[in-house]
């Protein structure tokens, strides 16, 4: 499938937040993937993932969440002290939230897209973020599957407000996110009654979904991403 690729400027109320848009070169319109980034970044590795969404045949929008630390705000995988920093420099409270809003806002008021199916999904940081897009804003999408995203406990709490399915990925090895920690999330969500799937590879680590990690995990990432592909069609898909 052809794709387009191209930058796009979005409003929020601190700026203007650069994002990364990849759009199928088809006439029809299409579901949307809010694609959000690991802790290093809106790096190429990212990049590629959204060409390979968008090969599914979804508009996926990815913005640079450290747009305020622009210009040097990309880390190489070996980087991790630096990339760790700049992440706890985030406010996840209202400007993030706003950041989220903003982006959901832009996808939603594109022609192109259906607004009443956008999904969303990310790694690492964005693991995290796809969890509490989905409490906070599930009015506003379809779907939500977090890749070993660190939950914090009002996030936990928030899971009252989930409405929408929810696929979550974890690393049995994951040295970041404990086995304890992945049964209260998966508890939180039984105990609600929400609607959601919870997939832990037990010999993944921590980005085991990256190549260009070192913690990359071939068979996880294979599985994962069939398993993503899957869910964004049946939850995704416009039907007449």
């Amino acid at each position: 499938m052809q794709i387009e690729q191209t930058e796009v400027m979005i409003s929020t109320p601190e700026g203007q937040m650069p994002a990364f848009l990849c759009t199928p070169v088809i006439a029809d319109r299409k579901s949307a993937v809010l694609l959000l980034m690991e802790a290093f970044g809106l790096t190429p590795h990212i990049r590629d993932v959204a060409a390979r969404i968008a090969n599914e045949g979804y508009v996926v929008l990815t913005p640079d969440l450290y747009y305020r630390e622009l210009p040097n705000n990309k880390f190489g995988y070996d980087e991790v002290e630096q990339a760790r920093a700049m992440m706890f420099r985030l406010d996840f409270g209202k400007p993030m939230e706003e950041d989220l809003r903003a982006a959901l806002a832009y996808i939603k008021s594109r022609s192109d897209v259906y607004p009443d199916r956008i999904g969303v999904t990310g790694f690492c940081l964005g693991g995290g973020l796809s969890f509490l897009t989905a409490c906070k804003f599930s009015d506003e999408i379809a779907a939500a599957a977090p890749f070993y995203g660190v939950v914090l406990d009002e996030w936990i709490d928030a899971v009252t407000n989930i409405t929408v399915p929810v696929y979550l990925f974890f690393g049995g090895a994951d040295p970041f996110i404990p086995n304890e920690r992945v049964q209260q999330i998966e508890s939180r969500f039984k105990e609600l009654g929400k609607e959601y799937t919870l997939k832990v590879y037990s010999d993944a680590d921590h980005g085991f979904f990256c190549h260009e990690r070192s913690s990359y995990n071939r068979l996880a990432a294979e599985n994962s991403w069939r398993e993503l592909t899957w869910f964004l069609e049946k939850h995704l898909h416009k039907t007449i």
